[in-house]
């Protein structure tokens, strides 16, 4: 075993696991999912069937992630945030083969509290507010907040808000890398 797995965690078969992974204190990683290496799974974690997590995805304390749910590389899932995996569950309806997926793309953000309604996708790089609610598909770079989110600006790969200049340019202050904003999308020049 190249991964971590603290004593009251349970790992179940069938499931993959890269090396240099971390499970805390009473997470359950269910059959079928598979998980990167370098990973880090905080504690009271759920890792349902069939999920997929990147490489040096950071999972904080009692998040449940549901199937359906595709996280890229370098993701970060601040603690009790939420996913939802049907849009209108009932406990005595069945809609399983209702799930929808949702993708989180590189290196996106979630903060602490935050629910991300299920069959969207999460663009590389943006930052979900404490406490907001995703509603609908979040562009590259995107700064959300609020319920529903809304985007109030934009931020680098480094997680700092970007200023766009009149030319459409704004330069990371802590890295220097510079971002072109054209028709509502930012890019990495």
């Amino acid at each position: 075993m190249d991964y971590f797995k603290h004593e009251s965690a349970y790992v179940d078969e069938g499931c993959t696991i890269g090396a240099g992974t971390k499970i805390w204190h009473f997470s359950h990683i269910m059959s079928g999912c598979t998980i990167g290496g370098q990973c880090n799974i905080g504690q009271n974690v759920v890792i349902s069937p069939d999920v997929v997590l990147g490489r040096n995805c950071k999972i904080q304390n009692n998040v449940s992630v549901y199937t359906g749910v595709c996280c890229e590389d370098d993701v970060f899932l601040g603690p009790s945030m939420v996913f939802t995996n049907v849009i209108n569950p009932r406990s005595h309806v069945s809609r399983k083969s209702e799930y929808r997926p949702t993708l989180i793309k590189r290196g996106a953000s979630v903060g602490a509290n935050a629910t991300i309604v299920c069959g969207h996708t999460l663009g590389e790089y943006c930052l979900i507010g404490a406490g907001s609610v995703v509603t609908k598909d979040v562009p590259a770079y995107a700064l959300m907040v609020g319920n529903p989110a809304r985007r109030v600006g934009w931020v680098s790969r480094y997680g700092e808000k970007l200023s766009f200049g009149a030319d459409g340019i704004a330069v990371c202050p802590a890295t220097g890398e510079k971002y072109k904003l054209e028709n509502n999308t930012v890019t990495l020049l």
